[in-house]
């Protein structure tokens, strides 16, 4: 259990690091009390946590293990490019976080149950379940979120802006994209030492990025473009950040 709790926060913290949710978070910190903003996604993710950890826990008990460690390399692979694509808020979700004038409380937990749904962070929640003790995991998960969207309250407040997306984001895929590629090649080679697993995922995480970095600008993913690339999708512009 408490293997899983470990890999589930560190999993779902660095998920959580840019994305949507974090902007919630501070646009909800400038107008309520943070304990109240901090309570609200605390509920929320324990809900959608339960909900994923439950659907990840019994896809686990019908999928042998050795075809669960390749969709779950898969799946972190796919986070990982999903990282590189970028996002923002929607209008609907930044309407739900800047006008609401329901109660703090039902304001934020219904913003953050709505902004989750679906999301990417479910999504890791459940193909973490499928494979691992699902107490760990619905704590760990839950616990990683929070600790995400806490520093982002925390930063926004100190610093008055967001961390540096770019950085974040690369930082962020990365370590999906060597997650996933770990996984692909221990369900390969299921003999070979962890400590050559991980070596050969760095490195074709390393050999991927050059490769990414290799295109014309204009194809590279959002995150590799220059900041100054004249590219809606670009994060480094106002209001957009990491997926």
């Amino acid at each position: 259990m408490l293997a899983a709790l470990a890999l589930s926060f560190a999993v779902i913290f660095v998920a959580e690091l840019g994305d949507k949710s974090q902007l919630m978070a501070m646009t909800f910190a400038l107008r309520y009390r943070w304990w109240v903003v901090l309570g609200g996604i605390t509920a929320a993710t324990t809900g959608v946590h339960l909900i994923s950890v439950a659907v990840g826990h019994y896809l686990g008990a019908a999928l042998p293990t050795h075809l669960l460690g390749i969709l779950a390399g898969v799946a972190f692979v796919f986070f990982g490019l999903w990282t590189l694509r970028g996002d923002k808020l929607s209008d609907d979700e930044a309407t739900r976080a800047q006008r609401s004038t329901a109660p703090a409380f039902l304001t934020v937990t219904s913003a953050f149950l709505l902004a989750e749904l679906g999301d990417k962070t479910m999504l890791a929640t459940i193909t973490l379940a499928a494979d691992n003790d699902w107490v760990g995991v619905w704590i760990g998960s839950t616990i990683g979120m929070v600790a995400a969207d806490a520093l982002a309250i925390v930063v926004g407040a100190i610093a008055g802006r967001h961390l540096p997306e770019r950085a974040i984001q690369l930082g962020a895929a990365a370590l999906f994209v060597i997650f996933g590629v770990a996984m692909l090649l221990d369900a390969a080679f299921p003999t070979a030492p962890a400590m050559l697993t991980t070596a050969g995922a760095v490195a074709v995480t390393a050999l991927c990025a050059a490769c990414l970095r290799a295109l014309p600008e204009n194809l590279r993913p959002a995150a590799l473009r220059k900041p100054d690339a004249a590219d809606p999708a670009n994060t480094d512009q106002p209001g957009a950040i990491p997926s």
